[in-house]
């Protein structure tokens, strides 16, 4: 199947997506606003001040020099020493072979790092407040960009991330990809980087270290190598807050992170751009080379593939299906809901079969629309209420299935007795509906707003009171043109009812500039 990276920029805008036969692997949108140095990136590493310590939380606020304090957890926090790590080490071994998994995991390429790392190194009753105090100067890498109203999430475990492998100088540890399954591949690996990594440092190699000789391996570790002895020097020169490292520009990091060396064309719509693309894949990508062009039709790139559309269907809360079953998709602040309906889709055969259909139909567009709208976090997936037991498991499976092509690491439980599925998917970045959209002004996101005749009610309510206590010869009400008209209508003839009742004329007049549920009420 045709594999296609597609750049394409608008003015400070730039966007890149992964294509797969049509499908959308991937989806990386960046600003101009967002390439300042002042926005927090993954990856980038700061010299930051600690501003407040919080025992009742275990965690930290560090100043980094931007608008939010970054976050800081007591896990994140602790920086262990060599004797430590190799305890902890052992210890960790023994209990993931004594533990019960719960849920299938679906790892990411650095999942052997998030497992080293997820490791308590911090000894028992060693907590936040002994370890770090307010005022001390301590070096932080972005885990999590800023999202809605959250600060960046920071860690102190540093990591250097290359083309092929990743580079640890806290952490002992040596790992590949648990996306390369070939044991024999993953034993040969291992076995380079052994020989690549001193004591006390840590290297993984990544997916697309799969095939890639010794010569290949240890010239980027060379140069992440490199990066960390320029960081130190710059560190003793410091004063904090200050930012010691900034990670690759946007078109690098889309070349490093989601290009894999299958893929088949790269078509760039700008000579910039094009440029970058050709500098990076001359020296980082040669197996690439002859495979990126210029694209300069009158078509627009993402317009000739599509690309626009499926954008547009990614940010609405309703996904329709090509049976003609549907999607409904909300996004809280705590967790992603998604409901299947069957919609217009009626089946041919039983109500089950058509369920089934449906259920599996639905599979496959949700592990897309969680791809490209990078939804994370806790997400809860209602799906239509299965009585068979073999189709609960095939659609489960295929969900399983769906979750490989995706890039972040995902933890998915069985089925549940209510049709439910939860799972959790990482997210180190904002979501694609946060990015370019924002909430309605009108309802101030609550994507409602009360109806006329609720506000008429309301209105006429109010309107009592004053009539009640007031000594005006008349009252004057200034509302919606949609209030007022419902207030005159011949269905409730309100006004009408309270000029008999009280013996006082009301004016109304509607004015256009206010909200529906907006009104106001003046006696003369």
């Amino acid at each position: 199947m045709p594999k296609e990276l597609l750049v394409n920029q608008t003015l400070n805008e730039c966007r890149a997506v992964l294509v797969e036969s049509g499908e959308i692997l991937d989806f990386l949108i960046e600003r101009g606003s967002d390439e300042k140095e002042s926005k927090p990136r993954v990856g980038n590493i700061y010299l930051g001040k600690v501003l407040r310590v919080l025992p009742g939380m275990q965690s930290a606020f560090i100043d980094i020099g931007y608008e939010k304090a970054a976050f800081l957890y007591v896990d994140d926090a602790y920086l262990p020493t060599l004797e430590e790590q190799r305890e902890m080490a052992e210890k960790s071994r023994a209990q993931q072979i004594a533990n019960k998994r719960v849920g299938e995991v679906i790892p990411d390429e650095l999942s052997t790092l998030s497992e080293s790392v997820d490791m308590r190194f911090r000894p028992a009753g060693s907590t936040i407040e002994t370890f770090l105090k307010e005022g001390e100067e301590i070096l932080v890498q972005i885990a999590k960009e800023p999202i809605s109203t959250k600060g960046p999430r920071v860690t102190r475990h540093v990591t250097l991330a290359g083309r092929h492998v990743v580079f640890m100088p806290f952490i002992e540890h040596t790992g590949v990809s648990r996306r390369i399954e070939s044991e024999s591949e993953r034993e040969r690996l291992k076995e380079i980087l052994e020989t690549i990594r001193p004591d006390g440092k840590g290297v993984i190699a990544r997916t697309v270290a799969e095939g890639q000789s010794y010569k290949t391996l240890k010239a980027d570790y060379n140069m992440l190598v490199k990066i960390w002895k320029d960081i130190q020097l710059k560190l003793e020169k410091s004063k904090a807050p200050v930012q010691m490292y900034r990670d690759l520009n946007f078109i690098q990091r889309v070349l490093r992170d989601i290009t894999d060396e299958d893929v088949d064309q790269i078509f760039v719509d700008t000579k910039e751009n094009f440029k970058e693309v050709e500098k990076f894949t001359v020296k980082f990508l040669p197996s690439l080379k002859n495979k990126y062009h210029f694209y300069d039709d009158a078509t627009p790139l993402f317009e000739k593939y599509g690309i626009d559309m499926e954008i547009e269907r990614s940010i609405s809360n309703r996904v329709f299906l090509r049976s003609g079953g549907s999607l409904n998709i909300d996004q809280t602040e705590a967790l992603v809901s998604i409901d299947v309906n069957t919609g217009k889709f009626v089946g041919r055969k039983t109500l089950e079969e058509t369920i089934l259909r449906t259920n599996l139909e639905a599979v496959k567009e949700i592990a897309y629309q969680l791809r490209i709208r990078n939804c994370g976090g806790i997400i809860i997936i209602d799906f239509i209420d299965m009585e068979k037991e073999e189709h609960k498991e095939q659609v489960y499976n295929t969900l399983l299935e769906a979750l490989k092509k995706d890039r972040a690491k995902t933890n998915v439980l069985p089925i549940s007795g209510l049709g439910l599925v939860e799972m959790t998917r990482k997210r180190t970045r904002d979501t694609l509906t946060r990015i370019m959209c924002e909430p309605c002004p009108y309802c101030e996101g609550s994507g409602r707003v009360k109806s006329t005749l609720t506000v008429c009610y309301e209105l006429v309510r109010e309107l009592t009171k004053i009539l009640r206590r007031t000594e005006s010869k008349k009252v004057l009400i200034f509302a919606h043109p949609e209030v007022t008209a419902r207030l005159c209508g011949e269905d409730l003839d309100l006004i009408e009812t309270l000029e008999e009742a009280y013996g006082k004329p009301l004016v109304i007049r509607s004015e256009n500039g206010y909200h529906v549920e907006q009104y106001e009420i003046f006696p003369q």
